[in-house]
């Protein structure tokens, strides 16, 4: 039986390169596959395999000094919903490109939003009914098939974007409300929400594990609607069997969360296609379609 598991931990990491080679050596030893990221604030990882090989990773983890007690989210899939095992050191575990304006310690990322769990988020969101904002701290594209409900969508294509993201006038006039702030399995607000509050953002809240772990406790029967996208073959994850389809097919506008990738090698853009348009050319828009045919004639 396989499965996938998504981690990460802010600690301070002060050789990297020794790190990587041991993830490296580790993780090809268990014949796992998938993403791990190490830098100076951490670690963050995706890994599919069998169940057993993963549960030997972690137990060689917490094995670690370092690396011990790491919260693991468990997911459907396996060592095939990854090309290969890639294993980087790079100057963020989120590129938000302003690494040095980080602070790690011991126990995580330094001035983040408060965690709260799940039923927290329920709590919160009666308590301050429609003064609580719901900030999706995702690339846009991942919102387009899944989001919580009414929650503002910036306008992202990478996470460097956030950092412009939050100077604009929409984004300041939330200063003073209470904001929640969430992620696939958490990792990208521990950093966003941190950014938040050196810029002026004053009642930040974060989701403890993300929409991960909100959609295990609640499904698509809470504040959730529609598909969680996810960096592996899979691109999408249901809660439920009652989980909306909220993408528009961008040829005739069906709803969808089904992703492809612009067949036009020079682009490869994620673009939102229903089953009946992927037939034929997959092109992301007149331009590229041209190149294609020319391509071909």
């Amino acid at each position: 039986m396989q499965k996938i598991i998504l981690f990460y931990k802010f600690v301070p990491v002060t050789d990297t390169e020794t790190v990587m080679h041991w993830q490296r050596a580790l993780s090809e030893s268990l014949g796992l596959k998938g993403r791990i990221i190490i830098s100076q604030h951490g670690i963050n990882g995706t890994l599919g395999g069998e169940v057993r090989s993963l549960k030997d990773y972690i137990k060689a983890m917490n094995l670690h000094s370092t690396f011990k007690k790491i919260d693991y989210k468990w997911s459907d899939g396996g060592a095939d919903d990854f090309p290969k095992l890639r294993v980087k050191v790079r100057p963020e575990i989120v590129t938000f490109g302003v690494p040095d304006e980080i602070e790690i310690n011991e126990t995580g990322v330094v001035g983040g939003g408060q965690h709260i769990t799940p039923e927290q988020v329920h709590k919160l969101a009666q308590e301050h009914k429609d003064q609580l904002v719901f900030i999706d701290g995702r690339n846009a594209y991942e919102a387009a098939i899944g989001k919580f409900k009414n929650a503002v969508v910036p306008n992202t294509r990478t996470t460097k974007d956030f950092i412009s993201e939050l100077e604009k006038p929409e984004m300041q006039t939330l200063k003073d409300k209470p904001i929640v702030a969430y992620c696939t399995g958490g990792i990208r607000c521990e950093i966003l929400t941190s950014l938040m509050k050196k810029r002026g953002f004053k009642d930040v809240y974060q989701i403890k594990g993300g929409i991960a772990k909100y959609g295990e406790k609640f499904g698509d029967d809470g504040l959730w609607e529609g598909k969680m996208y996810v960096f592996d073959k899979r691109m999408k994850v249901a809660f439920s069997d009652k989980s909306q389809e909220l993408g528009d097919c961008i040829r005739c506008s069906a709803k969808t969360s089904d992703y492809v990738n612009c067949a036009n090698d020079f682009c490869s853009k994620l673009i939102l296609l229903c089953e009946i348009c992927q037939q034929g050319t997959i092109a992301c828009d007149a331009s590229c379609e041209a190149k294609l045919q020319a391509a071909a004639a």
